[in-house]
Protein backbone atom coordinates (compact mmCIF):
# COMPACT_ATOMS: atom_id res chain seq x y z
CA UNK A 1 0.00 0.00 0.00
CA UNK A 2 1.55 3.85 -0.51
CA UNK A 3 1.77 5.85 2.11
CA UNK A 4 -0.38 8.36 0.47
CA UNK A 5 -2.58 9.31 -2.63
CA UNK A 6 -3.43 11.76 -4.44
CA UNK A 7 -5.94 11.68 -7.24
CA UNK A 8 -8.48 12.86 -10.07
CA UNK A 9 -11.86 11.49 -8.77
CA UNK A 10 -13.16 9.70 -12.13
CA UNK A 11 -14.54 12.36 -13.99
CA UNK A 12 -14.49 14.58 -11.35
CA UNK A 13 -13.75 18.69 -12.63
CA UNK A 14 -12.95 21.59 -10.87
CA UNK A 15 -16.55 23.74 -10.24
CA UNK A 16 -17.42 27.65 -10.04
CA UNK A 17 -20.62 28.73 -10.37
CA UNK A 18 -22.37 30.17 -13.76
CA UNK A 19 -22.84 33.79 -12.52
CA UNK A 20 -22.66 36.12 -9.88
CA UNK A 21 -24.76 36.23 -7.08
CA UNK A 22 -25.19 38.80 -3.67
CA UNK A 23 -26.67 38.14 -0.86
CA UNK A 24 -26.64 40.79 1.69
CA UNK A 25 -26.97 41.54 6.12
CA UNK A 26 -25.31 42.47 9.16
CA UNK A 27 -21.90 41.71 10.31
CA UNK A 28 -22.78 39.46 13.98
CA UNK A 29 -20.49 41.48 15.89
CA UNK A 30 -20.25 44.98 14.13
CA UNK A 31 -23.71 45.58 13.38
CA UNK A 32 -22.83 46.57 10.10
CA UNK A 33 -25.14 46.06 6.63
CA UNK A 34 -22.41 44.16 4.75
CA UNK A 35 -22.90 42.95 1.11
CA UNK A 36 -21.38 39.81 -0.05
CA UNK A 37 -21.15 38.82 -3.76
CA UNK A 38 -20.12 35.18 -5.37
CA UNK A 39 -18.08 35.12 -8.49
CA UNK A 40 -16.98 32.96 -10.40
CA UNK A 41 -13.00 31.95 -10.76
CA UNK A 42 -11.26 29.99 -13.43
CA UNK A 43 -9.81 26.39 -12.58
CA UNK A 44 -6.84 26.25 -9.84
CA UNK A 45 -7.76 29.78 -8.34
CA UNK A 46 -9.34 28.84 -5.60
CA UNK A 47 -11.45 30.43 -3.03
CA UNK A 48 -10.35 34.14 -2.41
CA UNK A 49 -11.90 36.54 -0.68
CA UNK A 50 -11.62 40.25 -1.84
CA UNK A 51 -12.12 43.35 0.37
CA UNK A 52 -13.68 45.60 -2.45
CA UNK A 53 -14.22 48.30 0.34
CA UNK A 54 -10.60 49.23 0.76
CA UNK A 55 -8.21 51.33 -1.74
CA UNK A 56 -6.46 48.22 -2.86
CA UNK A 57 -9.23 45.89 -3.25
CA UNK A 58 -6.84 43.30 -1.39
CA UNK A 59 -7.57 39.61 -1.81
CA UNK A 60 -7.41 37.20 0.81
CA UNK A 61 -6.99 33.38 0.30
CA UNK A 62 -8.83 31.19 2.17
CA UNK A 63 -6.08 29.27 3.39
CA UNK A 64 -5.88 28.30 6.67
CA UNK A 65 -2.05 29.44 7.22
CA UNK A 66 -4.39 32.94 7.23
CA UNK A 67 -5.82 32.71 10.21
CA UNK A 68 -5.18 35.20 12.59
CA UNK A 69 -7.89 35.04 15.16
CA UNK A 70 -10.57 32.46 16.23
CA UNK A 71 -11.66 33.70 19.45
CA UNK A 72 -15.39 34.34 18.21
CA UNK A 73 -15.61 32.89 14.67
CA UNK A 74 -12.65 32.06 12.15
CA UNK A 75 -11.05 35.32 10.78
CA UNK A 76 -8.45 35.56 8.13
CA UNK A 77 -6.00 38.05 7.05
CA UNK A 78 -3.50 38.79 3.88
CA UNK A 79 -2.38 42.10 2.29
CA UNK A 80 -3.42 44.16 5.30
CA UNK A 81 -6.98 42.79 4.97
CA UNK A 82 -8.78 40.80 7.71
CA UNK A 83 -12.50 39.01 6.86
CA UNK A 84 -14.28 37.39 9.72
CA UNK A 85 -16.56 34.97 10.59
CA UNK A 86 -16.16 33.13 7.13
CA UNK A 87 -16.81 29.31 8.44
CA UNK A 88 -20.51 29.76 7.73
CA UNK A 89 -19.38 30.51 4.04
CA UNK A 90 -16.38 28.13 3.42
CA UNK A 91 -18.82 25.74 4.76
CA UNK A 92 -21.85 25.77 1.88
CA UNK A 93 -18.69 25.86 -0.66
CA UNK A 94 -17.17 23.06 0.33
CA UNK A 95 -20.66 21.06 0.52
CA UNK A 96 -21.74 22.09 -2.73
CA UNK A 97 -17.93 21.02 -4.05
CA UNK A 98 -17.01 24.79 -5.70
CA UNK A 99 -13.14 24.67 -6.28
CA UNK A 100 -12.88 28.53 -7.52
CA UNK A 101 -14.74 31.56 -6.35
CA UNK A 102 -14.10 35.23 -5.89
CA UNK A 103 -16.09 36.40 -2.75
CA UNK A 104 -16.09 40.01 -2.62
CA UNK A 105 -16.82 41.99 0.45
CA UNK A 106 -17.81 45.44 1.54
CA UNK A 107 -16.79 45.23 5.13
CA UNK A 108 -14.54 43.22 7.22
CA UNK A 109 -17.46 40.37 8.66
CA UNK A 110 -19.34 38.25 6.40
CA UNK A 111 -22.98 38.61 7.04
CA UNK A 112 -24.31 36.22 9.67
CA UNK A 113 -27.96 36.02 8.25
CA UNK A 114 -29.71 33.50 10.55
CA UNK A 115 -26.69 32.09 11.83
CA UNK A 116 -26.68 29.20 9.29
CA UNK A 117 -25.50 28.45 5.50
CA UNK A 118 -28.72 27.67 4.43
CA UNK A 119 -29.11 31.58 2.84
CA UNK A 120 -25.20 30.90 1.27
CA UNK A 121 -26.32 27.57 -0.15
CA UNK A 122 -29.35 28.75 -1.86
CA UNK A 123 -27.35 31.44 -3.51
CA UNK A 124 -24.54 29.47 -4.57
CA UNK A 125 -27.32 26.77 -5.97
CA UNK A 126 -29.56 29.45 -7.53
CA UNK A 127 -26.18 31.00 -9.58
CA UNK A 128 -25.51 27.40 -10.52
CA UNK A 129 -22.99 25.14 -10.42
CA UNK A 130 -20.70 25.28 -14.09
CA UNK A 131 -18.35 22.63 -14.35
CA UNK A 132 -14.23 23.47 -15.62
CA UNK A 133 -11.50 21.37 -17.62
CA UNK A 134 -9.33 21.05 -14.84
CA UNK A 135 -9.31 18.18 -12.64
CA UNK A 136 -10.43 17.87 -9.16
CA UNK A 137 -7.48 16.49 -7.05
CA UNK A 138 -8.39 15.13 -3.59
CA UNK A 139 -5.99 14.10 -1.05
CA UNK A 140 -6.37 10.52 0.75
CA UNK A 141 -5.43 10.72 4.34
CA UNK A 142 -2.80 7.79 4.53
CA UNK A 143 -2.74 6.59 8.20
CA UNK A 144 -4.59 8.23 10.81
CA UNK A 145 -3.80 11.87 12.18
CA UNK A 146 -4.08 13.29 15.57
CA UNK A 147 -5.08 16.27 17.66
CA UNK A 148 -5.37 16.41 20.95
CA UNK A 149 -5.74 19.48 23.49
CA UNK A 150 -5.79 17.93 27.19
CA UNK A 151 -7.10 21.61 28.91
CA UNK A 152 -10.04 21.44 26.96
CA UNK A 153 -10.23 17.87 26.34
CA UNK A 154 -10.62 18.14 22.44
CA UNK A 155 -9.90 14.84 20.85
CA UNK A 156 -9.74 14.93 17.06
CA UNK A 157 -8.57 12.52 14.30
CA UNK A 158 -8.48 12.04 10.30
CA UNK A 159 -8.76 8.26 9.38
CA UNK A 160 -8.09 6.91 5.95
CA UNK A 161 -11.48 6.42 3.91
CA UNK A 162 -11.67 6.26 0.06
CA UNK A 163 -14.68 9.14 1.34
CA UNK A 164 -15.83 12.05 3.20
CA UNK A 165 -17.48 11.62 6.29
CA UNK A 166 -17.54 13.54 9.54
CA UNK A 167 -18.94 12.73 12.66
CA UNK A 168 -18.91 15.60 15.96
CA UNK A 169 -19.71 14.86 19.80
CA UNK A 170 -20.09 17.82 22.51
CA UNK A 171 -20.21 17.70 25.72
CA UNK A 172 -21.03 21.09 27.76
CA UNK A 173 -21.81 19.82 30.98
CA UNK A 174 -25.14 21.37 30.79
CA UNK A 175 -28.32 20.55 31.78
CA UNK A 176 -29.87 22.16 29.17
CA UNK A 177 -27.71 20.43 26.05
CA UNK A 178 -26.80 17.43 27.63
CA UNK A 179 -24.21 15.35 25.43
CA UNK A 180 -24.76 15.36 21.89
CA UNK A 181 -23.25 13.82 18.68
CA UNK A 182 -23.84 14.87 15.18
CA UNK A 183 -22.76 12.85 11.89
CA UNK A 184 -23.56 12.62 7.65
CA UNK A 185 -21.87 9.96 5.44
CA UNK A 186 -21.51 12.47 2.69
CA UNK A 187 -21.20 16.12 1.53
CA UNK A 188 -24.86 15.64 -0.39
CA UNK A 189 -26.66 15.20 3.25
CA UNK A 190 -25.47 19.27 4.44
CA UNK A 191 -28.15 20.56 2.46
CA UNK A 192 -30.84 18.96 4.50
CA UNK A 193 -29.13 17.89 7.34
CA UNK A 194 -27.06 20.44 8.91
CA UNK A 195 -26.83 23.60 6.88
CA UNK A 196 -29.83 25.53 8.27
CA UNK A 197 -28.60 24.65 12.01
CA UNK A 198 -27.77 28.08 13.70
CA UNK A 199 -24.81 29.14 15.96
CA UNK A 200 -25.50 28.76 19.29
CA UNK A 201 -23.96 30.75 22.49
CA UNK A 202 -24.66 30.46 26.92
CA UNK A 203 -26.41 33.56 28.29
CA UNK A 204 -23.08 34.44 30.22
CA UNK A 205 -20.79 33.93 26.87
CA UNK A 206 -23.49 36.63 24.99
CA UNK A 207 -23.50 39.02 28.81
CA UNK A 208 -19.66 39.32 28.06
CA UNK A 209 -19.78 39.90 24.21
CA UNK A 210 -22.29 42.14 24.70
CA UNK A 211 -20.89 44.26 27.80
CA UNK A 212 -17.31 44.85 25.50
CA UNK A 213 -18.91 45.95 22.50
CA UNK A 214 -19.19 43.21 20.36
CA UNK A 215 -22.29 40.97 19.10
CA UNK A 216 -24.04 44.32 17.52
CA UNK A 217 -26.01 42.49 14.79
CA UNK A 218 -26.75 39.54 17.46
CA UNK A 219 -30.54 39.04 17.28
CA UNK A 220 -32.83 35.97 18.73
CA UNK A 221 -33.32 35.21 14.69
CA UNK A 222 -29.59 34.24 14.25
CA UNK A 223 -28.48 32.70 17.03
CA UNK A 224 -30.00 30.43 19.96
CA UNK A 225 -29.26 31.44 23.35
CA UNK A 226 -28.52 29.24 25.89
CA UNK A 227 -30.07 30.20 29.66
CA UNK A 228 -27.82 27.65 32.19
CA UNK A 229 -29.12 29.31 35.42
CA UNK A 230 -31.94 30.88 36.94
CA UNK A 231 -32.24 34.83 35.73
CA UNK A 232 -34.61 37.43 37.63
CA UNK A 233 -37.55 39.25 35.21
CA UNK A 234 -35.12 42.59 35.46
CA UNK A 235 -32.51 40.64 33.41
CA UNK A 236 -34.52 39.37 30.93
CA UNK A 237 -35.71 43.36 31.01
CA UNK A 238 -32.28 43.83 29.83
CA UNK A 239 -32.15 41.24 27.53
CA UNK A 240 -35.12 42.82 25.78
CA UNK A 241 -33.27 46.18 25.47
CA UNK A 242 -30.37 44.45 24.08
CA UNK A 243 -32.21 43.04 21.48
CA UNK A 244 -34.51 45.52 20.93
CA UNK A 245 -37.48 43.51 21.55
CA UNK A 246 -40.72 44.35 23.61
CA UNK A 247 -40.22 41.18 25.54
CA UNK A 248 -38.04 38.14 26.08
CA UNK A 249 -38.55 35.24 27.88
CA UNK A 250 -37.10 31.59 28.69
CA UNK A 251 -39.11 28.59 29.28
CA UNK A 252 -38.18 25.75 31.33
CA UNK A 253 -35.91 23.82 28.62
CA UNK A 254 -33.65 26.97 28.81
CA UNK A 255 -33.56 28.84 24.99
CA UNK A 256 -34.27 32.41 25.16
CA UNK A 257 -37.40 33.73 23.51
CA UNK A 258 -38.63 30.01 23.08
CA UNK A 259 -36.87 29.64 20.18
CA UNK A 260 -38.01 26.34 18.43
CA UNK A 261 -34.75 24.49 17.61
CA UNK A 262 -34.47 23.14 13.92
CA UNK A 263 -33.45 19.71 15.14
CA UNK A 264 -33.07 17.91 18.66
CA UNK A 265 -29.26 17.94 18.03
CA UNK A 266 -29.02 21.75 16.59
CA UNK A 267 -26.28 22.80 18.54
CA UNK A 268 -24.24 19.66 17.71
CA UNK A 269 -25.22 19.75 13.73
CA UNK A 270 -23.88 23.67 13.73
CA UNK A 271 -20.67 22.83 15.71
CA UNK A 272 -20.15 19.98 12.48
CA UNK A 273 -20.91 22.52 10.57
CA UNK A 274 -17.87 24.67 11.45
CA UNK A 275 -15.56 22.08 11.21
CA UNK A 276 -16.65 21.34 7.54
CA UNK A 277 -16.24 25.23 7.08
CA UNK A 278 -13.04 25.63 8.94
CA UNK A 279 -11.05 22.11 7.55
CA UNK A 280 -12.03 23.89 3.67
CA UNK A 281 -9.51 25.96 4.77
CA UNK A 282 -7.01 23.37 4.20
CA UNK A 283 -7.38 24.37 0.31
CA UNK A 284 -7.53 20.55 -0.74
CA UNK A 285 -10.71 17.97 -0.93
CA UNK A 286 -9.58 15.72 1.33
CA UNK A 287 -11.11 12.23 1.76
CA UNK A 288 -10.90 10.99 5.21
CA UNK A 289 -13.42 9.55 8.28
CA UNK A 290 -13.36 12.35 10.28
CA UNK A 291 -14.09 12.34 14.23
CA UNK A 292 -14.11 15.12 16.71
CA UNK A 293 -15.12 15.18 20.45
CA UNK A 294 -16.00 18.90 21.78
CA UNK A 295 -14.29 21.08 18.49
CA UNK A 296 -14.17 24.59 18.43
CA UNK A 297 -12.64 26.61 16.15
CA UNK A 298 -9.19 27.34 17.65
CA UNK A 299 -9.10 23.16 17.18
CA UNK A 300 -10.31 23.16 13.98
CA UNK A 301 -7.96 25.35 12.60
CA UNK A 302 -4.66 23.34 14.26
CA UNK A 303 -6.22 20.00 12.95
CA UNK A 304 -6.36 21.71 9.52
CA UNK A 305 -3.03 23.17 9.75
CA UNK A 306 -1.42 19.55 10.65
CA UNK A 307 -3.52 17.76 7.80
CA UNK A 308 -2.17 20.84 5.39
CA UNK A 309 1.13 20.29 6.92
CA UNK A 310 1.19 16.48 5.35
CA UNK A 311 -0.08 17.32 2.19
CA UNK A 312 3.00 19.65 1.77
CA UNK A 313 5.49 16.95 3.00
CA UNK A 314 4.08 14.76 0.41
CA UNK A 315 3.93 16.45 -2.55
CA UNK A 316 7.79 18.66 -1.86
CA UNK A 317 9.02 14.69 -1.94
CA UNK A 318 7.68 12.12 -4.13
CA UNK A 319 5.48 14.74 -6.61
CA UNK A 320 7.37 13.81 -9.94
CA UNK A 321 5.51 16.15 -12.77
CA UNK A 322 4.97 14.19 -15.66
CA UNK A 323 5.09 16.22 -19.17
CA UNK A 324 2.88 15.05 -21.74
CA UNK A 325 4.37 17.19 -24.99
CA UNK A 326 0.73 16.45 -27.48
CA UNK A 327 -1.23 17.83 -24.07
CA UNK A 328 -1.92 21.83 -24.57
CA UNK A 329 -0.21 24.15 -22.36
CA UNK A 330 -2.20 26.70 -19.94
CA UNK A 331 0.57 29.07 -21.02
CA UNK A 332 2.62 29.09 -24.55
CA UNK A 333 5.82 31.37 -24.78
CA UNK A 334 3.54 34.09 -25.69
CA UNK A 335 0.86 34.28 -23.22
CA UNK A 336 4.47 33.99 -20.81
CA UNK A 337 5.60 36.73 -22.21
CA UNK A 338 2.32 38.84 -21.23
CA UNK A 339 3.01 38.04 -17.65
CA UNK A 340 6.36 38.02 -17.32
CA UNK A 341 9.09 41.01 -18.33
CA UNK A 342 11.79 38.86 -19.25
CA UNK A 343 12.67 38.22 -23.52
CA UNK A 344 15.21 36.42 -25.43
CA UNK A 345 17.77 35.68 -24.54
CA UNK A 346 16.54 35.64 -20.74
CA UNK A 347 13.01 33.94 -21.01
CA UNK A 348 13.79 31.12 -19.84
CA UNK A 349 10.21 29.30 -19.58
CA UNK A 350 8.92 28.14 -22.81
CA UNK A 351 5.35 26.43 -21.44
CA UNK A 352 3.49 26.04 -18.35
CA UNK A 353 1.60 22.75 -18.45
CA UNK A 354 -0.39 23.11 -15.06
CA UNK A 355 -0.83 25.63 -12.85
CA UNK A 356 -2.99 25.41 -8.81
CA UNK A 357 -3.87 27.71 -6.12
CA UNK A 358 -0.07 26.71 -4.45
CA UNK A 359 1.64 25.18 -7.07
CA UNK A 360 3.00 25.53 -10.56
CA UNK A 361 4.72 22.80 -13.43
CA UNK A 362 6.84 24.40 -16.47
CA UNK A 363 8.91 23.49 -19.16
CA UNK A 364 12.43 24.70 -20.52
CA UNK A 365 13.34 22.84 -23.96
CA UNK A 366 17.09 23.30 -23.93
CA UNK A 367 18.84 23.14 -27.04
CA UNK A 368 22.44 23.65 -28.48
CA UNK A 369 21.36 27.12 -29.82
CA UNK A 370 21.37 28.40 -25.86
CA UNK A 371 23.80 31.28 -26.24
CA UNK A 372 25.45 30.20 -23.02
CA UNK A 373 26.77 26.97 -24.50
CA UNK A 374 29.34 28.88 -26.29
CA UNK A 375 31.67 29.43 -23.54
CA UNK A 376 30.20 26.92 -20.97
CA UNK A 377 31.55 24.73 -21.74
CA UNK A 378 33.31 24.61 -25.69
CA UNK A 379 33.06 20.70 -26.67
CA UNK A 380 31.19 19.86 -23.13
CA UNK A 381 27.98 21.97 -23.13
CA UNK A 382 26.46 21.77 -19.72
CA UNK A 383 23.78 24.50 -18.76
CA UNK A 384 24.92 26.56 -15.75
CA UNK A 385 23.09 25.89 -12.34
CA UNK A 386 22.63 29.37 -11.54
CA UNK A 387 20.23 29.31 -15.09
CA UNK A 388 18.79 26.78 -13.97
CA UNK A 389 17.52 28.21 -10.78
CA UNK A 390 16.76 31.18 -12.72
CA UNK A 391 14.48 29.22 -14.91
CA UNK A 392 12.53 27.66 -11.90
CA UNK A 393 12.05 31.28 -10.22
CA UNK A 394 10.91 32.23 -13.80
CA UNK A 395 8.20 29.53 -13.75
CA UNK A 396 7.52 30.50 -9.85
CA UNK A 397 7.28 34.15 -10.92
CA UNK A 398 4.58 33.04 -13.30
CA UNK A 399 2.63 31.91 -10.46
CA UNK A 400 2.66 34.80 -8.05
CA UNK A 401 1.86 37.00 -10.93
CA UNK A 402 -1.25 35.04 -11.97
CA UNK A 403 -3.32 36.07 -8.51
CA UNK A 404 -2.67 39.41 -9.29
CA UNK A 405 -5.34 41.09 -12.18
CA UNK A 406 -2.56 43.36 -13.91
CA UNK A 407 0.84 41.24 -13.52
CA UNK A 408 2.25 43.03 -16.71
CA UNK A 409 2.63 45.66 -13.96
CA UNK A 410 4.70 43.47 -11.67
CA UNK A 411 8.29 42.56 -11.07
CA UNK A 412 9.50 39.94 -8.96
CA UNK A 413 12.72 40.12 -7.34
CA UNK A 414 15.29 37.49 -5.67
CA UNK A 415 15.63 37.58 -2.27
CA UNK A 416 16.96 34.73 -0.91
CA UNK A 417 18.29 30.89 -2.33
CA UNK A 418 18.61 28.12 -0.09
CA UNK A 419 19.33 24.93 0.10
CA UNK A 420 20.20 24.73 -3.58
CA UNK A 421 21.62 21.54 -4.59
CA UNK A 422 22.54 20.51 -8.32
CA UNK A 423 22.48 16.71 -8.60
CA UNK A 424 22.87 15.66 -12.85
CA UNK A 425 24.34 17.68 -15.52
CA UNK A 426 21.40 19.60 -18.07
CA UNK A 427 22.80 19.26 -21.64
CA UNK A 428 21.63 20.20 -24.75
CA UNK A 429 18.45 18.21 -25.79
CA UNK A 430 17.04 17.81 -22.14
CA UNK A 431 13.33 18.68 -21.53
CA UNK A 432 13.60 20.57 -17.97
CA UNK A 433 10.18 20.19 -15.90
CA UNK A 434 9.94 22.56 -13.14
CA UNK A 435 7.24 21.95 -10.44
CA UNK A 436 7.20 24.69 -7.52
CA UNK A 437 4.89 24.45 -4.37
CA UNK A 438 4.33 27.69 -2.34
CA UNK A 439 5.93 26.98 1.49
CA UNK A 440 3.77 29.50 2.91
CA UNK A 441 0.95 31.91 2.48
CA UNK A 442 2.15 35.73 0.60
CA UNK A 443 2.64 38.40 2.98
CA UNK A 444 3.30 42.02 2.34
CA UNK A 445 4.41 40.58 -1.17
CA UNK A 446 7.19 38.46 -0.02
CA UNK A 447 7.06 34.58 -1.26
CA UNK A 448 9.00 31.59 -0.41
CA UNK A 449 8.79 28.46 -2.90
CA UNK A 450 10.62 25.07 -3.28
CA UNK A 451 11.45 24.65 -6.43
CA UNK A 452 12.27 20.90 -8.00
CA UNK A 453 13.46 20.28 -11.82
CA UNK A 454 13.44 17.18 -13.46
CA UNK A 455 14.53 15.60 -16.71
CA UNK A 456 12.31 12.63 -17.28
CA UNK A 457 12.22 11.05 -13.40
CA UNK A 458 15.00 12.59 -12.40
CA UNK A 459 15.81 15.38 -9.82
CA UNK A 460 18.73 17.07 -11.30
CA UNK A 461 18.34 20.55 -8.86
CA UNK A 462 16.36 21.50 -5.87
CA UNK A 463 16.45 24.85 -4.16
CA UNK A 464 14.49 26.98 -1.57
CA UNK A 465 13.73 30.67 -3.32
CA UNK A 466 12.27 33.82 -1.39
CA UNK A 467 11.23 36.39 -3.96
CA UNK A 468 9.29 40.21 -3.57
CA UNK A 469 6.74 41.14 -5.79
CA UNK A 470 7.23 44.74 -6.26
CA UNK A 471 4.22 46.96 -8.60
CA UNK A 472 6.28 48.77 -10.90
Amino acid sequence: MPAFCFFAGLFMKQTTIKKSVSVEGVGLHTGQIVTMTFNPAQDYHGIKFQRVDLPEQPFIDADVDNVVDTSRGTTLEQNGARVATVEHVMAALAALEIDNCIVQINGGETPIMDGSSQFFMKALKHAGILELEAEREYFNIPQNIYYTEADRNVEMIAMPLDDYRLTVMVDYNSPVLGSQHASITSLKEFETDIASCRTFCFLHELELLYNNGLIRGGDLNNAIVIVDRVIEDSELDNLAKMFNKPKVEVKKEGILNNVDLRFHNEPARHKLLDLIGDLALIGTPIKAQIMAARPGHAANVEFGKKIKALIKKTRSTVRVPKYEPNKAPLYNSTAIEKMLPHRFPFLMVDKIMEMGQNHIIGIKNVTFNEPFFQGHFPGNPVMPGVLIIEAMAQCGGVLILSKVEDPENYNTYFMKIDNAKFKEKVVPGDTLIFRLELIGPIRRGICVMKGSAFVGDKLVAESDLMAQVVKG
